[in-house]
């Protein structure tokens, strides 16, 4: 098999836009904005939900690449490399699952459900950088975000330096049996 199944390369790249989504809308708009401003809640409610979905897609990707036939790993020519590769897409797969995780226990935590998604009027709580799920879902970010660029750049190393045709692995195409 030289590539991927065609769920598996939709659920990739589907849930790596949400992710880049959920982090920006996360680091770079809501973490800005005082809790006190009507508009955190709307802003609120469209980061967790893209949480919420991207835990569901990471369920059904993971059963997906247990049930599916997929090319075997990448090489580098270094054994070291390759088994922190192979190591790295499921440290990946941990890192959001614990985004995931850790966002839900800051809703519940915070009692965000009803504040955000049933319209009871109440304020968000003036802060939620004490309670230990938002703790954690902070630092899980950053562990996130660097393992993302290790991730980009890895790829890159193979698209342009090693020249391996890694790439189409992990995009749509025929699937094809190896010789």
């Amino acid at each position: 098999m030289t590539r991927y199944h065609p769920a598996l390369v939709a659920l990739h790249w589907l849930i790596a836009v949400m992710i880049l989504m959920g982090l920006f809308f996360g680091k770079a708009v809501l973490v800005s904005m005082d809790n006190a401003d009507p508009t955190k809640a709307e802003g609120l409610g469209g980061h967790m939900t893209i949480g919420i979905i991207v835990g569901v897609l990471l369920v059904v990707r993971l059963i997906v690449r247990i049930a599916s036939e997929k090319p075997p790993h990448a090489a580098t020519g270094n054994a070291r490399l390759d088994r922190i590769g192979a190591a790295t897409h499921w440290v990946l797969y941990a890192l959001v699952a614990l985004m995931v995780l850790s966002g839900l226990g800051t809703a519940f935590a915070g009692d965000l459900f009803p504040i955000v998604f049933g319209g009871s009027g109440d304020p968000i709580p003036e802060t939620l950088t004490d309670l230990a799920p938002r703790i954690a879902h902070g630092l899980v970010s950053n562990l996130l975000i660097v393992l993302l660029l290790l991730h980009v750049a890895a790829a890159l190393y193979h698209q342009f330096v090693l020249r391996d045709g890694l790439f189409r692995r992990i995009w749509f195409g025929k699937r094809k049996v190896q010789d």
